[in-house]
């Protein structure tokens, strides 16, 4: 395959089921940064629309990323569909990420998506690896320093990314708690007014019932 002085055009999407973007951004911005022209699908992109982004914008490789844990389910399904295409039959396919809910490294399920017509899995992580999968596909041959660290940028920025996305959830919860402590709040001084009130309705009704100076037995 012939490729162009700016390197490949890779296509980035999410399986099916998955929603998460921030790991298809991470990858978007690791290839870019090699100098890859990225097309990115987005996340759940069914099988069909794949096909069809394929073969209208005819990739040089199809990255498919999994964070939910549905990858092997996902990748699958997607990779049957494509290799169903005459014309994106050779195209490189390649799935990262977690392949199941248990988040281990599973060998049967790497060889099954492999026999199904991946031609590579990353379930690891291992973004070096990933790296240097794309090169040999650009013919860089050998990985360089710069590309290392770009890597290595790249899975700081995710692990980020991951960490801001809850940081952002307990400030929501603190918010709402925050809020109910200021309705609370309310409570003591009203209950304040309700006593001073009382008080007052005591001191009339004694003073109601006192008899007066000018009284006689």
């Amino acid at each position: 395959m012939v490729h162009s002085q700016h390197g490949l055009h890779v296509l980035v999407c999410g399986g099916a089921s998955d929603a998460h973007t921030w790991n298809l951004v991470c990858l978007q911005l690791l290839l870019e940064e090699a100098g890859h022209r990225v097309t990115n699908l987005g996340p759940c992109v069914p099988e069909e629309l794949l096909a069809r982004e394929c073969l209208a914008r005819v990739p040089d490789a199809v990255v498919i990323g999994s964070v939910n844990g549905h990858g092997y389910q996902d990748g699958l399904r997607a990779v049957r569909r494509l290799r169903r295409e005459p014309s994106l039959a050779a195209v490189p396919v390649a799935l990262g990420g977690k392949l199941g809910v248990a988040g281990v490294r599973d060998a049967a399920a790497a060889d099954a998506l492999r026999a199904a017509g991946c031609t590579a899995v990353f379930d690891d992580g291992d973004l070096d690896a990933f790296g240097a999968w794309v090169d040999d596909l650009a013919g860089h041959g050998a990985r360089t320093p710069a590309t290392a660290d770009r890597a290595a940028r790249a899975g700081a920025t995710a692990d980020r990314a991951a960490r801001a996305g809850a940081t952002a959830d307990r400030a929501a919860r603190a918010g709402a708690t925050a809020d109910r402590a200021a309705r609370t709040g309310a409570t003591p001084d009203h209950s304040a007014r309700t006593g001073v009130a009382t008080d007052r309705a005591a001191r009339t009704r004694a003073t109601a019932g006192a008899p007066t100076g000018g009284s006689r037995a």
